[in-house]
C-alpha cells in the first residue's frame, strides 16, 4: 500500500508526459502512461544486462511486457528475429516508435495482447520478461506494468511450450517485490534458476535471473 500512494503522489505525474529519454547510451522516446526505462530504472538494468550470452547470435527472442521497447531494442543487437508483447497499446506504439529510431524496426515486431497470447503456437530460444513485481490490483493501463494478482504463475506456467529445447529466459526481479512468489512459481513449474546479473540501486536491489527447463 505505501508503494502505491508513493507511486501515485511523487511519480505518476511524471508519467502523463512524453519525454525522451537515454537508455545506455541510446535514444528512447516514452509516450504518456508508458513505463519509464529510467524512472524505475529496471529497463535500464535489462539494457546493460544483456550479452551475446543471453542473446545469442541469431536467435529468435520474445520480449514479454516491452514497454517502451527497451528489452527488444537491445536484443536485436544479437537476434535475428524480436517479437515483443505489450498489454498496454500505448506500449505498443511507443515501442514500435523506439523500434524506428533506433534503426532496427527490420528485426522487431511489435504485438499487442497479454503474456503468451499474441505468440499462441510460436516457440523462441529466448523469453525477457521484465515484470509487474507487485502483488495487487493494477487501476490504468501504466500500473498494470507495476502490479498483478498472478502474473508470475500464469507467466511460468506458459513458458515451457513457448521454448525451444534448450533455450530459456532472462527475468528481472526487485527486492522491492514478490521475490519468492515469482522463483516459487518457477520451482513450482520445474524451471532451474541462477542469478547472471545484480546491481545495488541504494533503495533496491534487481537481478537478472536465467530461468531454463529443470525437468529436461
Amino acid at each position: 500500500m505505501l508503494l502505491r500512494w508513493r507511486f501515485r503522489l511523487l511519480q505518476r505525474h511524471r508519467h502523463g508526459r512524453l519525454v525522451l529519454e537515454e537508455v545506455a547510451g541510446r535514444p528512447f522516446l516514452v509516450l504518456p502512461d508508458v513505463f519509464n526505462p529510467k524512472l524505475f530504472r529496471t529497463g535500464e538494468f535489462l539494457a546493460r544486462s544483456l550479452n551475446a550470452e543471453l542473446v545469442p547470435p541469431g536467435s529468435v527472442v520474445l520480449d514479454m511486457g516491452t514497454g517502451s521497447g527497451v528489452g527488444a531494442v537491445f536484443a536485436a543487437r544479437w537476434a535475428r528475429r524480436v517479437v515483443a508483447v505489450d498489454i498496454n497499446p500505448e506500449a505498443v506504439r511507443c515501442a514500435r516508435i523506439n523500434a524506428l529510431l533506433n534503426r532496427v524496426e527490420e528485426r522487431v515486431e511489435v504485438r499487442e495482447g497479454d503474456l503468451f497470447a499474441p505468440v499462441r503456437g510460436e516457440r523462441f530460444d529466448v523469453v525477457l520478461f521484465n515484470p509487474p513485481f507487485f502483488r495487487g490490483q493494477p487501476h490504468g493501463a501504466l500500473e498494470q506494468a507495476l502490479w498483478s494478482h498472478d502474473v508470475a504463475e500464469r507467466f511460468a506456467a506458459g513458458l515451457r511450450p513457448h521454448l525451444v529445447p534448450g533455450g530459456h529466459a532472462v527475468v528481472l526481479l526487485s527486492s522491492d517485490g514478490d521475490v519468492s512468489g515469482f522463483l516459487r512459481a518457477f520451482e513450482d513449474h520445474g524451471f532451474a534458476l541462477w542469478t547472471v546479473a545484480e546491481r545495488n540501486l541504494g533503495n533496491e536491489v534487481v537481478w537478472a535471473y536465467k530461468v531454463e527447463d529443470g525437468e529436461g
